[in-house]
């Protein structure tokens, strides 16, 4: 156990009513921005942590900082190889799954439609099918997005219930898993006692430190920080709720320990989204001001230009969340931003080495956050 290990302990042992601790877990896109992070948490809570993966999709990466501390044994693993993921799980036999390997970049789905349809489908399928003919009780959850919705932007915030669609290929990949997961729901695991839970979850726009891809504002707010050039951004105006990563992360974390022990006809296994508060609905430029007043510099917009379709306007009602679950947001948007820019200018601006124990910290920090609002699932 690291020395941040044993400086948390008290903070991060006892949330989700302790469920984690000498559990199985395996996360499906382990080496990616959210699964690192769902890693390291999962491993501060005492569970026993595998990883299935292709290599990091970006260099850096948050893995490569957390990779030798967090994880029993990760295999290279391509999620559109069903004898592959059959495989690994056999092996690895788990109590939980989350599953979150995917394509998940709206504007790289123009480029490769096909990978990201095989991916973000036929990847899902592959995760259930694997359980289903190993006969496993383990709880699975499918993390998908809060673009999985039709989003006809009238400005209401969307519910689980709301119809499933999409304009670009990465959304309608999206709200297909979403389908795929309700058909093996009510066709097998619904109908099978030895076959456990599964639930998607839906989260906004997330941020937070060791996010590296392409096309995503923070990174490339951080890149041109880095390189001390102006911010360049698309669109302005368009509105999203930003959250902090670890806000989806606490989400599936409760989802997932509360599924197990659920009967059949539990509300439970279902879909959950896991948004923030109102006062995190905010603009593009909102976030990019922010995002300077931690770490200076400058930004200006481009002049609009015939680029794939973007949504100007995305909110996710977390209601359901709230009322069966008890979850709750814990940062508000200043916060969240300035938590994100401060992991980077550790990293990049300060020189720390120790990041791996620098992130702990922040998880110890926003689960403090929570015990002081009393939140259900950090007490």
């Amino acid at each position: 156990m690291g020395r941040w290990s044993r400086a948390v302990e008290n903070l991060v042992s006892a949330p989700f009513n302790n469920f984690y601790a000498g559990k199985r877990v395996l996360v499906t896109g382990h080496t990616g921005f959210k699964g690192a992070w769902l890693s390291l948490w999962l491993k501060e809570l005492g569970a026993v942590v595998f990883g299935a993966s292709l290599l990091p999709p970006t260099q850096p990466n948050l893995y490569e900082l957390i990779a030798e501390e967090v994880f029993e044994h990760d295999a290279l693993c391509d999620v559109r190889d069903l004898a592959a993921v059959v495989k690994v799980i056999e092996s690895v036999r788990p109590d939980v799954i989350f599953h979150l390997a995917a394509q998940p970049l709206v504007r790289r789905s123009y480029a490769e439609p096909i990978e990201t349809l095989q991916t973000n489908v036929l990847g899902t399928a592959n995760v259930l099918e694997a359980v289903r003919r190993l006969g496993l009780p383990c709880a699975v959850l499918v993390v998908t997005t809060d673009k999985c919705y039709e989003n006809p932007e009238t400005g209401r915030a969307q519910i689980e219930t709301d119809p499933l669609g999409g304009h670009d290929v990465y959304s309608a990949s999206k709200a297909c898993a979403e389908l795929v997961v309700q058909s093996w729901r009510k066709s097998f695991f619904q109908t099978d006692a030895k076959l456990g839970h599964v639930a998607t979850a839906r989260a906004g726009n997330v941020i937070g430190g060791g996010d590296y891809a392409e096309d995503r504002l923070v990174p490339d707010c951080i890149r041109a920080l880095i390189a001390k050039q102006p911010i360049t951004i698309r669109s302005p105006d368009a509105l999203r709720p930003w959250q902090h990563v670890l806000e989806c992360c606490s989400g599936y974390l409760w989802l997932a320990a509360r599924l197990v022990g659920e009967g059949k006809d539990s509300p439970i296994s279902g879909a959950f989204n896991f948004g923030p508060d109102e006062d995190a609905r905010r603009s593009v430029g909102d976030v990019v001001t922010e995002i300077i007043r931690h770490w200076p510099g400058e930004f200006h917009a481009t002049p609009p230009s015939n680029g794939p379709h973007e949504a100007k306007l995305l909110w996710l009602s977390a209601a359901k969340a709230k009322q069966l679950l008890g979850w709750q947001p814990t940062w508000r948007f200043t916060e969240a931003v300035g938590k994100t820019v401060e992991w980077y200018r550790q990293r990049h601006d300060a020189g720390r080495e120790e990041m791996a124990d620098f992130t702990r910290e922040q998880i110890a920090d926003y689960v403090a956050a929570a015990q002081l609002k009393q939140l259900t699932w950090a007490i």
